[in-house]
């Protein structure tokens, strides 16, 4: 008698591609992407919201994410979305550091943490604020700036992380009251840096 066949896990994904990260600490470097389908976060300034939906995105095994990516030999692969916490990241980064690849995570933070990360970018959002063990697990806080309100948050989030965590203001996008706040707080404030989304003025993705 044939037995069942045996269903390989899969991951909801939006898109994947091969670029150069074009924000945060890791700016500059080859990453290949992961963009993973749904996020109840809805954030109103959100470049991405089409990734919001929690069904209605093919759906593409561990092995065959880990083998593309591999075939580009990226610096590392990120893990994005949407809001990847959403799902059990175990499997994906068991598969991923098989292939020899550094993986690194940007999240809200919203999520139990699942995986295991070289670099995890945590980007808290105030109307939904990230679960404690992600500020404690975090290399790097990025907040996003659209006015002082996001300020305050930030500097409440800093309080939360360690030491060593990188901490990195982003101007939101097309607003230049956020830049003004970010380069003005951060010339008062030397620990801080600024994150710009250099990709969109390259033309990249």
């Amino acid at each position: 008698m044939a037995g069942s066949a045996v269903t390989s896990p899969s991951l909801p994904v939006l898109e994947t591609f091969h670029s150069i990260q074009g924000e945060g600490t890791q700016t500059g470097f080859s990453a290949f992407f992961i963009r993973l389908g749904g996020c109840t976060v809805a954030c109103p300034w959100c470049d991405t919201k089409h990734s919001w939906p929690m069904a209605g995105h093919p759906r593409r095994t561990l092995e065959e994410l880990a083998a593309e990516a591999r075939a580009h030999r990226p610096a590392f692969v990120l893990i994005t979305g949407g809001e990847p916490l959403h799902h059990d990241l175990t499997e994906l980064c068991a598969v991923l550091q098989q292939a020899g690849l550094a993986i690194h995570l940007e999240t809200s933070g919203v999520d139990p943490l699942s995986g295991q990360f070289d670099w995890i970018t945590l980007s808290p959002k105030a109307h939904r604020p990230p679960r404690p063990e992600l500020l404690t697990a975090c290399h790097a806080l990025k907040v996003v700036v659209h006015s002082e309100d996001d300020l305050a948050f930030a500097v409440a989030m800093a309080a939360r992380v360690a030491e060593t965590t990188a901490l990195l203001l982003q101007p939101g996008a097309g607003s230049e009251t956020g830049q003004r706040l970010a380069i003005a707080f951060i010339k008062q404030h030397p620990r801080w840096r600024l994150s710009l989304q250099t990709h969109k003025w390259l033309g990249l993705r």
